[in-house]
């Protein structure tokens, strides 16, 4: 199947020039696609700034909107996925004190600081060989505020995280692995191809059974494994017992033939 681009769009800034690409690759012959959503600020190396993070924001709920878009995929342009947060935008935006407060990730190069707790929201990350990753706000007399202090010993626990923030050292890929803060670690060239081929067997999926577990894995890291293994036992009988896509996946293996999933909900 070729892969076609649908609708590319892109936020702007006054300028006109844009800082967050937006573009919809086909990944099944039913419709379903994959958002690729890239940072395009190379020259700052995909640095945050207040304008950019409102453009990633309004680029995520025109995905999550889509009912055709089944995986969304998040990288940058250049040599940087991203650097973290604009250091001279920050100058201002720290004076403001309401705005401040205010997926698969494809890791493609550089990636530091709010970077990293970008990435840390997401499902996946998967890094590109040449890839570097690392917290480095307390080089700037800085502390992270978007996760990777509550995220990140949660996800390759406290020891690595404390010496990770407090180094402020950028890690190669093969540590990440190992270290289980990346899923995979991929040739620089193939990681892109690599996302939507993981996109597509995400789309022969039914698209409500995979919310379904996406919500009871998220809420289960939560909490305790008493209430999780409740929330999951709970989920599952509603799941099983009311979605029709639950049987019609039991009668497509049975007849040897394509499922036939109902419409995202």
């Amino acid at each position: 199947m070729s892969e076609t681009k649908l609708n590319p769009t892109a936020e702007a800034t006054d300028e006109d020039e844009p800082l967050v690409l937006y573009e919809q690759v086909a990944v099944d012959e039913d419709g379903n696609a994959a958002a690729i959503i890239t940072f395009n600020r190379a020259d700052k190396l995909n640095a945050m700034n207040w304008p950019t993070l409102k453009a990633l924001e309004q680029q995520l709920i025109k995905a999550g909107e889509d009912k055709s878009v089944r995986c969304v995929l998040i990288t940058g342009k250049g040599r940087a996925f991203s650097a973290g947060g604009d250091m001279a935008g920050y100058t201002t935006l720290q004076k403001d004190p309401v705005a401040f407060p205010q997926l698969i990730a494809l890791i493609n190069g550089i990636t530091a600081a709010g970077g990293l707790e970008l990435i840390l929201g997401c499902d996946f990350a998967w890094m590109a060989e040449s890839a570097r990753i690392g917290d480095m706000h307390l080089n700037y007399a800085q502390i992270g505020g978007a996760g990777v202090m509550a995220r990140l010993p949660r996800l390759i626990g406290e020891y690595k995280a404390k010496e990770l923030v407090f180094s402020g050292r950028l890690l190669k890929s093969d540590e990440c692995l190992a270290w289980g803060l990346v899923n995979r670690v991929i040739p620089d060239d193939q990681l892109l191809e690599e996302g939507l081929k993981f996109a597509r067997g995400v789309a022969e999926k039914s698209p409500n059974s995979v919310r379904n577990v996406k919500h009871v894995l998220n809420r289960g890291v939560e909490t305790d494994l008493p209430a999780a293994l409740r929330q999951e036992r709970e989920r599952a009988l509603i799941h099983c017992l009311t979605l029709p896509d639950s049987m019609e996946g039991i009668n497509a293996f049975v007849e040897k033939r394509k499922p036939r999933w109902s419409a995202a909900r």
